[in-house]
C-alpha cells in the first residue's frame, strides 16, 4: 500500500517481456524518443558593482563607524572624575561630617561665649575649632578618593578608557581640589559671618580684611593643600591604611614632637621650627589668635612646596609602575 505521496513521486515501472510487434506482423515498432535539447546558453559577462555593499556588515573594504569618533581631552577624564566622585557615598558622607565639625562646633563656640571674650581677638576665632578636626576628614577623603580605586580594581578599568596616566590623575587632584575648597570656605565663611553677626558692639574687635581673608579663603586653602598632598601620598602607597596612617602622621607628630625636642638645648631650635610650621600653629596663625604669630601665609607657601614635591613623584611612580 502506497501513500499518495509514494505514488505521486513513484517512477515508472518499465514493461516486463519483449515488445509486442504489430497486429500484422511487420517489424517491431521502437518507442518514440525525446527530441534533444538543446544546451542551456552561458549568461553574459557583467561587470562587479562598483558601488559600496548592500550589507554594511560585509567585509568588503574598511569599516567606517556610524558613530562620531572624537579625540578626547582633559575635559572628559574631568567629567569622569567628577561623576566618579559625586556618586561614591564616602565622598558625600566624608564631605557632610568635615562640614558639621567646622560649622557645627564654630556656631557651637560662637553661641557660648560672650561679647568680652573678643576683645584681643577677632570674631573669626570659633571657626579655628572646627577646623583642627575638619582637616582630618580631608586627609581621609583625599586618600580614599585614588586608593579606593586600587583596591577594588577600577583603577584598571579608568586607565583603559584613559591610557594616559597624567591626565586621570591631573583630572583627579582638580575635582578633588576644587570641591575641597569650595566646601571648606563656604563653611569657614559660614561661621565668620554668623559670629560677628553674634558678637558686635563696644569692645569687641572686628576681623580686619586680612584677618577675615585668613580665616575663610587662606585656611580653606591650607585645608585643601592637605587633601591634596594625601591624595599624592594615596597614588604612591595605592593602600588606603598606610596612606591615612602615612597623613595622620604628617599632622599630628609635628604637633607632639616639639614639646619632647625642647627639652633638650641641642634641639631645642628644631623643635620650635617644627612647632612653627605644624598644622595647629599655621592654622592658628591664618586666624590670628595671638599679636604674637605671623600672618600664616609662610606655612601655607611650606605646605604648597611639599606638596607640589609629593605630586610630582606621584606623576612619576604612576608612569613608571604597573596596575
Amino acid at each position: 500500500m502506497t501513500t499518495p505521496y509514494q505514488q505521486q513521486y513513484q517512477a515508472p515501472v518499465p514493461p516486463q517481456g519483449p515488445p509486442q510487434g504489430p497486429p500484422h506482423g511487420g517489424p517491431p515498432q521502437m518507442p518514440p524518443q525525446a527530441a534533444p535539447q538543446a544546451a542551456p546558453q552561458a549568461a553574459p559577462h557583467q561587470p562587479p558593482p562598483s558601488g559600496p555593499p548592500s550589507q554594511p556588515y560585509a567585509g568588503v573594504g574598511p569599516y567606517t563607524s556610524p558613530i562620531p569618533v572624537r579625540q578626547t581631552h582633559l575635559g572628559n577624564a574631568l567629567a569622569s572624575e567628577w561623576t566618579k566622585i559625586k556618586s561614591v557615598r564616602s565622598t558625600i558622607w566624608t564631605l557632610s561630617v568635615m562640614v558639621a565639625l567646622v560649622a557645627g562646633i564654630g556656631l557651637l563656640v560662637a553661641a557660648s561665649t560672650s561679647d568680652s571674650d573678643y576683645q584681643t581677638v577677632p570674631t573669626t576665632l570659633p571657626g579655628f575649632f572646627g577646623t583642627l578636626l575638619g582637616q582630618l576628614c580631608i586627609v581621609t577623603l583625599g586618600v580614599l578618593v585614588i586608593t579606593s580605586e586600587y583596591g577594588t580594581g577600577m583603577i584598571r578599568t579608568t586607565l583603559t578608557a584613559s591610557p594616559q596616566r597624567s591626565r586621570v590623575l591631573t583630572a583627579k587632584a582638580l575635582v578633588f581640589f576644587t570641591l575641597s575648597f569650595a566646601t571648606t570656605t563656604l563653611a569657614l565663611a559660614l561661621v565668620a559671618f554668623a559670629s560677628t553677626g553674634m558678637h558686635s558692639g563696644p569692645g569687641v574687635q572686628e576681623p580686619t580684611s586680612e584677618q577675615l581673608l585668613g580665616s575663610t579663603v587662606g585656611a580653606g586653602l591650607y585645608m585643601s593643600l592637605l587633601g591634596l598632598l594625601s591624595l599624592a601620598v594615596g597614588c604612591m602607597l595605592r593602600h588606603s591604611a598606610g596612606a591615612i596612617t602615612t597623613m595622620l602622621g604628617v599632622v599630628l607628630l609635628p604637633a607632639i614632637l616639639p614639646a619632647f625636642l625642647m627639652m633638650s638645648d641641642s634641639l631645642r631650635d628644631l623643635g620650635e621650627k617644627m612647632q612653627e610650621y605644624s598644622s595647629p600653629q599655621a592654622l592658628a596663625s591664618l586666624f590670628r589668635i595671638d599679636e604674637s604669630l605671623n600672618s600664616g601665609w609662610p606655612q601655607l607657601w611650606a605646605l604648597a612646596v611639599v606638596t607640589a614635591g609629593a605630586m610630582i613623584a606621584a606623576y612619576v611612580l604612576m608612569e613608571k609602575r604597573d596596575v
